[in-house]
C-alpha cells in the first residue's frame, strides 16, 4: 500500500484546475457579449458610487442637498443606458450611414465653440456668448443644455473612419487613398479639438492609430502620423502662449507646464502652482495605502483636491479604496480591452472589425492617459476617466460606443449561429435586442459543369 501511495500522481495545482474552466467559459458563443456587459456594468456602478462619494460633501455645503450632484449623474447614466440600448439594436448598415452625420454635427459644434473662444480672445466679444449660445472652455451651451463637442467627434470619427477604410479595402495600401479624404478630415479635427483640448486630441490620435492598425496599413504611415502629431502638439503649445484655447496672452504657457511638470522632482516644483493637483493626488494615493481609509471617509475631496469628481476621481478611489480598489478598476479596464479586441478579431465584417478596434483603443487610451496623469507617470491633460468620472456628454457617448460593441459581439459568427439556432422569446427580441444576421457561408460554390463532361456528354 505504501508503494501504491508513493506512485500516485500529485494533485494538479489550483491554476491548472482553473485554466480549463476559464478556457471553457471563453469558448462559449456569447462569452464576449457577457464579458462586455459585466465589465462595463461594474465600471458604471463603481463610477456612480465614487461620484457620490466625491461630490456629497461639496453639494451639501453649497445647496444643502448631498444628493444633488449624484442625481444629475444618475440622469446621465440613464440616458447612457438608453443610448446603449439604441446602438445595440442598430444594424451595421445604419451605423455606417450615421457616421457622416455624427461627424458633421461634431465639426459644426467644434467650429462654433472655437469661434466664440477666438472672438473673445481678440476682444470682439466681451464674453464667449452670442444670444443663448455660450462657450465655456470645453463645453458648448444652448441655453440650459450643455455638451462637449469633442466627445461626439470621437464617436463620429469611429463610425465615419471605419466606413471609409472598409470601403477602400485593398486600395488602402496606396498613400493617395489615405490622403483622400481621411487625412484632411483628421487634420481638421486635430485643429478644432486641440485648440481647446489637447487631451482629447491625443485620444483622437490613438483612435486613428487603432483604426489604421486594424486595417493593416504600412508602418511608415504610423511614422508619418507620429511626426504630424508631434508637430501639431508643438503648434498648439505655441498657440497657448498667444491666448489660444484656455491660455492667456502674456501669461505662462499652461500647456507646456503640464507636459513638463510631471518630470520635475517634487522639491523643485511650485506647490502653489501647476504642481498642486499632482501633489494632492499623490497625497491621496499615499493616504489610501493597501485597503484605503474607507468609502466616503476621504479627506482630500473636501476642496483640497481640484476636480476630485472628474479628472482626479482616481485619486479619490486610491484614498478611500486603496490599492485594492485601484487594482479592481484596472482589472475591469483590462477585461474591457481584452473583450473589445477579441470582438474585433472575431468579426468577419470589415466595418465591425475596424469600429470595434477603434472604440477599444479610444477607451483604453483615455483610461491610460487619465490614470497616468493622476499617478504622475504621464502629463496631466484634463481627460475624464471613462465610466468613473462625473460628466454628461462623456458618459452618454461612452455608453453608446459600448452599445455598438455589444451589437458587434452578438454578430460574431458563433454567437450569431447560436442565437439564431435557439432564438430567445419574441418579447425579449422586441424589448432588448433583435437577432443578429447570420454569417455568410464559407462553403465554396460548386463549379459549373462543362459541356460534354457528364454522362450525357460521354454518350
Amino acid at each position: 500500500m505504501a508503494e501504491d501511495r508513493s506512485q500516485q500522481a500529485p494533485r494538479p495545482s489550483l491554476s491548472r484546475q482553473l485554466l480549463p474552466a476559464v478556457h471553457g467559459m471563453l469558448a462559449r458563443p456569447l462569452s464576449s457579449y457577457y464579458l462586455l456587459l459585466a465589465s462595463s456594468g461594474l465600471l458604471l456602478l463603481i463610477g456612480l458610487t465614487m461620484v457620490f462619494s466625491a461630490t456629497s460633501v461639496k453639494a451639501f455645503a453649497e445647496n444643502g442637498n448631498a444628493f444633488s450632484a449624484i442625481a444629475n449623474q444618475a440622469v446621465f447614466a440613464l440616458l447612457g443606458l438608453f443610448a446603449f440600448w439604441v446602438c445595440q439594436r442598430l444594424p451595421a448598415g445604419t451605423l455606417r450611414d450615421l457616421g457622416k452625420f455624427v461627424l458633421g454635427a461634431a465639426i459644426v459644434l467644434l467650429c462654433i465653440l472655437d469661434l466664440l473662444g477666438a472672438l473673445k480672445s481678440v476682444g470682439v466679444l466681451s464674453r464667449s456668448a452670442i444670444g443663448p449660445i455660450r462657450a465655456d472652455l470645453l463645453w458648448l451651451y444652448f441655453g440650459p443644455i450643455g455638451l462637449q463637442p469633442a466627445e461626439f467627434a470621437k464617436l463620429g470619427m469611429v463610425l465615419w473612419g471605419a466606413d471609409v477604410i472598409a470601403r477602400k479595402g485593398p486600395a488602402l495600401g496606396h498613400w493617395r487613398e489615405l490622403s483622400r479624404p481621411l487625412f484632411p478630415v483628421v487634420g481638421l479635427l486635430f485643429v478644432l479639438v486641440g485648440y481647446n483640448d489637447l487631451g482629447s486630441m491625443l485620444v483622437l490620435l490613438a483612435l486613428i492609430v487603432g483604426l489604421l492598425w486594424a486595417a493593416g496599413v504600412r508602418l511608415r504611415v504610423f511614422a508619418a502620423l507620429g511626426v504630424l502629431g508631434l508637430a501639431g502638439i508643438s503648434l498648439l503649445i505655441a498657440a497657448a502662449s498667444g491666448g489660444a484655447g484656455s491660455g492667456q496672452a502674456g501669461e505662462s504657457n499652461y500647456r507646456l507646464a503640464r507636459l513638463t511638470n510631471f518630470l520635475q522632482p517634487i522639491e523643485s516644483c511650485d506647490l502653489d502652482g501647476p504642481c498642486y493637483q499632482l501633489i494632492q493626488a499623490r497625497s491621496a494615493i499615499f493616504e489610501g495605502g493597501w485597503f484605503g481609509v474607507g468609502l466616503g471617509k476621504g479627506a482630500l475631496k473636501w476642496n483640497w483636491l481640484p476636480q476630485a469628481d472628474n479628472d482626479f476621481i482616481y485619486a479619490v478611489v486610491a484614498e478611500e479604496l486603496g490599492v485594492v480598489g485601484c487594482a479592481l478598476i484596472l482589472a475591469l479596464f483590462s477585461v474591457l480591452a481584452y473583450t473589445g479586441f477579441r470582438i474585433a478579431r472575431r468579426s468577419q465584417d470589415p466595418f465591425r472589425r475596424l469600429a470595434a478596434a477603434a472604440i477599444t483603443t479610444w477607451m483604453v487610451a483615455q483610461a491610460v492617459i487619465n490614470i497616468g496623469g493622476v499617478t504622475g507617470m504621464l502629463p496631466i491633460t484634463g481627460l475624464p476617466l471613462p465610466f468613473i468620472s462625473a460628466g454628461g456628454s462623456a458618459l452618454v457617448v461612452t455608453m453608446a460606443a459600448v452599445g455598438m460593441l455589444a451589437s458587434f459581439a452578438r454578430a460574431e459568427p458563433q454567437a450569431s449561429l447560436a442565437l439564431n439556432a435557439r432564438p430567445p422569446a419574441r418579447w425579449v427580441r422586441l424589448v432588448w435586442a433583435p437577432l443578429p444576421p447570420l454569417p455568410p457561408s464559407r462553403r465554396p460554390k460548386p463549379a459549373p459543369a462543362k459541356a460534354g463532361t457528364g454522362a450525357e456528354g460521354r454518350r
